[in-house]
């Protein structure tokens, strides 16, 4: 993943290989190695990755793409575990899946390498790369069989750890939505044949890890065109539940990134008084995608929704993001994809533009 990026950094530059090579003061082969992987850039020294850092952007490099190769040093970090004989035979502790949340990049970066779907982080700052002689790889993609090992391996540990409760939730959670991006995998039938055994519960009252657990299965199956039990846990789990309406918005901050803290399990969703992150910030966050991921509408709309609440005022801090969400609800609002409830919710939200942002958007 990390040459990769590298590779379409120096695009953007644009340079090529000798003559970035050459800015950086290294050898062609060395970058050759950086982006083929045969010699990581992670193994560089710090300091000397300070550097580069810095020159990739005095020479003309996008900013965000510099800092994903965080993302992506992460990502490949994550691949490499996966894909060795620990992730399914060593402890629960040794996951690199279950002491670590990942955030929305992070997890659009493993995305990228297990479907070829390109994060936004990356597709919101390349230009068409120069045209380049002989066969060239589109997007750093596993090859089939490794991408069925990860799949497999991800499954299996979830399966295998399913008895070990909430020492093991934050690995269960994010293997569920991690697996949400194998097309091949009948994701309502497995998660059916865990809910028998007793191992899932489809709704559950007020935050525990078991609720965020129940929010990942949801997720997972809407994002492969299931939108049913979101819109139940929305329903059951979420709606007039204070302590899960927080839960919820905490973890859309840490998602979204806007949460600069790094968090080892999911405990930070009961977080109640004072969170770290700033709603203004959330609400342009969430506005800004509400129209753009098809399958997670309802959670968008009742996220809005309830951040509206829990924030009197907010609609008035940013006239310009309350215009575009007035634009985007309207968009929604004659359309037909919206649940009974997304659809009370959203003209709530509506009638609260409409009057300025100061009356109330309960329903």
């Amino acid at each position: 993943m990390t040459g990769y990026l590298f590779k379409v950094i120096r695009e953007q530059v644009p340079r090529t290989q000798e003559e970035l090579a050459i800015d950086l003061g290294v050898d062609k082969s060395t970058l050759q190695g950086w982006e083929s992987g045969r010699r990581p850039l992670s193994a560089t020294r710090a300091g000397n990755l300070v550097v580069i850092r810095r020159k990739l952007i005095h020479l003309g490099a996008p900013p965000a793409l510099v800092d994903a190769l965080n993302l992506a040093m992460d990502t490949d970090f994550i691949l490499s575990e996966m894909l060795s004989d620990r992730a399914g035979s060593g402890s629960v502790e040794e996951h690199p899946l279950a002491n670590w949340v990942l955030t929305r990049d992070t997890t659009h970066m493993i995305g990228w390498a297990v479907s070829g779907v390109l994060p936004g982080v990356v597709a919101a700052q390349m230009s068409t790369p120069a045209a380049r002689r002989g066969p060239v790889a589109v997007a750093p993609l596993l090859s089939a069989a490794d991408r069925a090992l990860f799949f497999d391996t991800l499954r299996q540990k979830a399966e295998r750890d399913e008895r070990d409760s909430e020492d093991a939730a934050l690995l269960r959670r994010q293997v569920f939505y991690l697996s949400a991006y194998d097309r091949d995998w009948n994701a309502a039938e497995w998660f059916d044949a865990m809910r028998r055994r007793g191992r899932l519960t489809a709704s559950v009252s007020g935050w525990s890890p078991r609720w965020v657990e129940a929010r990942s299965v949801a997720a997972a199956l809407a994002r492969q065109g299931d939108p049913e039990l979101l819109r139940d846990f929305i329903a059951r789990s979420l709606t007039d539940n204070d302590a899960a309406e927080a839960a919820n918005l905490n973890y859309w901050a840490h998602w979204l990134g806007l949460d600069p803290r790094p968090q080892t399990d999911d405990r930070f969703m009961a977080e109640r008084d004072r969170p770290a992150w700033d709603a203004s910030a959330l609400l342009r966050q969430l506005a800004v995608r509400l129209d753009r991921a098809v399958e997670y509408t309802d959670l968008y709309v009742h996220s809005i929704w309830a951040l509206l609440i829990a924030r009197r005022g907010l609609l008035d801090a940013d006239p310009h993001v309350a215009e575009d969400l007035k634009a985007q609800v309207r968009t929604l609002l004659d359309g037909d994809r919206l649940s009974t409830q997304s659809r009370r919710e959203l003209e709530a939200v509506y009638y609260g533009l409409r009057i300025g942002g100061s009356g109330s958007t309960r329903n």
